[in-house]
């Protein structure tokens, strides 16, 4: 029998699970609560600077489970955002994190990128390089930079 009942909610249960278990090892923790602070927070900055569009195609592509969490809290008027630089990027990544949290900003940013480039279509990635300014791509592990 399926833990839900719903073979559709397994799966997304299982998606899910998957994600968080990458975010984990590439943060080096073995809470699932900071892995998916962590995750929740950068997506949340991604889905911000990446424009309406760009954020729709990104978030179908993510788990069930995670795409309600990419747009809770959205409000695509306001978007997208103007970071150019890296320390602004890390500074919102930083406001979306819980006050008090001990994740670091830049390391939740580029876990996020990592478990992404794994789980996502790589013509996806390719698109969020071009989108996204050039010192954010210093967060990007050099094997998933395209040219």
């Amino acid at each position: 029998m399926s833990a839900t009942g719903l073979p559709v909610f397994d799966k997304t249960l299982q998606e899910t699970n998957q994600w968080l278990t990458l975010m984990m090892g590439e943060l080096g923790t073995e809470t699932r609560s900071t892995a998916f602070t962590a995750l929740r927070a950068s997506l949340h900055v991604l889905r911000d600077r990446i424009g309406v569009d760009n954020a729709a195609h990104l978030g179908a592509q993510l788990p069930m489970l995670l795409r309600g969490a990419f747009y809770e809290g959205w409000h695509p008027s306001s978007t997208p955002t103007r970071e150019r630089h890296l320390d602004d990027f890390i500074d919102h990544v930083q406001s979306e994190l819980p006050a008090g949290s001990m994740v670091n900003p830049a390391e939740a940013a580029r876990a996020c990128f990592c478990v992404m480039g794994q789980c996502l279509d790589p013509g996806e990635m390719t698109k969020l390089q071009r989108i996204l300014p050039h010192e954010v791509l210093n967060l990007w592990p050099d094997e998933m930079l395209r040219a």
